[in-house]
């Protein structure tokens, strides 16, 4: 466990947008399908059933997930075209998603998704973007109307859910708008719907060749998405935001979260704390600079209810970014290269302050391939336990997981073998 010890253009830039939408709708010709992922083991035997309460209305294959977005649009209606060009402006609605085709039935998608059924999994696939509101960067919601409906609709989502809390889902890199939209819109399924769900989207050029313009407008996204999460938080009723952050996403939300963490003038820690409402935030594979992770926790870690790594050891597409990086990645930390003082902040904060590092280890988790990077969806074992995170608000060793302690005194948690068993007996209660 060594590594866990611790609008008006010139025709110059119209010419380089067009190649980039005509980029974009190349790469999403030819970019592999998302399929519904495996049921997560908490379901897979059928004897729980999330959906057992959902009303008619959802009994569908379709699950639209609102969305927001700072990618430039070169055109806005009926339905916008999206760049990979970064601003300052935000583009709110509703993306809907449909699971399968029209052939596939309500009947035939529960069965799927509450059984290890090995059948070939259906398309998850953004029929369309209903934009509803733009934001200007200098612009108020109380000064727009089409804002301030938006928000509504959030309100109006949530009211309806029994569960109080919003989930923002920021996809990683190598990503495009169909793909996005269709991962977040998963993960509300297999809540049960329970969850209303943000995706945001932000503007990944979609290809593993352009990763170092996905890092640079990552950062272009900071501000963007520090504001959208204030945004909600001001206008909503969510009893708590809650995020959820894949690979380069850590590169949006760790920033993000240390400007979230500046309070106001005359504002106290407490306060910034009860008008965020932040909730669970939890890092999947995270594709930071374990350095600047580490050094940006502590500017928030004392605001948020929980924060939460999933790391594998062996993820193959974190070796290649700590290459291009020049230094490891959180999702697979190497803590030799933290000083003395981040080393024992570590320390602390895994012990003390609601930091869970979670070691997703091919050796503890039946079938998971060892390399892997996309756990958080490809396995029944992590996915289900971060459905117990989420839905539950359940601390590891209620979600059965097993405490761990590094020799430099860092405490980590792994899966248990018998974990099928203690995550049935959580859900079943």
């Amino acid at each position: 466990m060594r590594n866990l010890e611790l609008g008006t253009f010139g025709i110059a830039r119209t010419a380089a947008v067009l190649s980039m939408v005509l980029a974009s709708v190349l790469l999403a010709g030819c970019y592999a399908p998302v399929r519904l992922m495996p049921t997560p083991v908490s379901f897979s035997n059928g004897d729980v059933d999330p959906f057992e309460q959902i009303g008619e209305k959802l009994k569908s294959t379709e699950v639209p997930v609102l969305y927001a977005t700072n990618r430039l649009a070169l055109i806005e209606q009926p339905e916008p075209v999206h760049t990979i060009v970064p601003t300052d402006d935000l583009r709110m609605g509703v993306a809907h998603v449909r699971v399968g085709d029209e052939t596939l039935d309500w009947e035939t998608l529960h069965r799927l998704s509450t059984s290890a059924d090995p059948d070939e999994r259906p398309i998850v696939h953004l029929e369309r973007l209903e934009q509803l509101a733009v934001l200007r960067s200098n612009e108020e919601v109380k000064n727009s109307p089409e804002a301030k409906a938006f928000f509504a609709l959030v309100n109006k989502a949530l009211a309806a859910s029994p569960n109080s809390e919003l989930l923002i889902y920021v996809h990683g890199s190598n990503n495009t708008v169909p793909r996005a939209a269709a991962q977040a819109a998963q993960f509300r399924h297999f809540t049960g719907r329970r969850m209303v769900v943000l995706v945001f989207m932000w503007p990944s050029a979609g290809s593993i060749l352009r990763y170092l313009t996905d890092v640079s407008n990552a950062a272009s996204t900071v501000e963007p998405f520090a504001r959208m999460v204030e945004l909600l938080a001001e206008n909503t009723t969510a009893s708590k935001i809650d995020v959820l952050a894949y690979s380069a996403g850590a590169q949006v939300l760790s920033p993000a979260l240390v400007r979230l963490g500046t309070p106001r003038p005359g504002e106290s820690r407490e306060q910034l704390q009860q008008r965020l409402r932040l909730g669970q935030i939890y890092f999947a594979a995270p594709d930071i600079d374990t350095r600047r992770f580490v050094t940006e926790l502590g500017g928030y870690i004392d605001i948020i209810e929980r924060v939460s790594i999933a790391a594998n050891l062996n993820d193959s597409v974190l070796r290649f970014a700590a290459i291009v990086g020049r230094a490891s990645r959180a999702g697979r930390p190497d803590v030799t290269e933290l000083d003395e003082e981040q080393t024992r902040f570590l320390v602390e904060a895994s012990r003390k302050l609601r930091f869970d590092l979670i070691r997703v280890d091919p050796k503890d988790i039946p079938n998971l391939p060892e390399s892997s990077h996309a756990f958080w969806y490809d396995d029944p074992w992590v996915s289900g336990d971060m459905l117990a995170q989420f839905l539950l608000n359940a601390p590891p060793p209620r979600r059965g997981l097993d405490e761990q302690t590094t020799p430099g005194g860092a405490r980590y948690w792994r899966f248990p073998a018998d974990f099928y068993d203690r995550i049935y007996r959580l859900f079943s209660r």
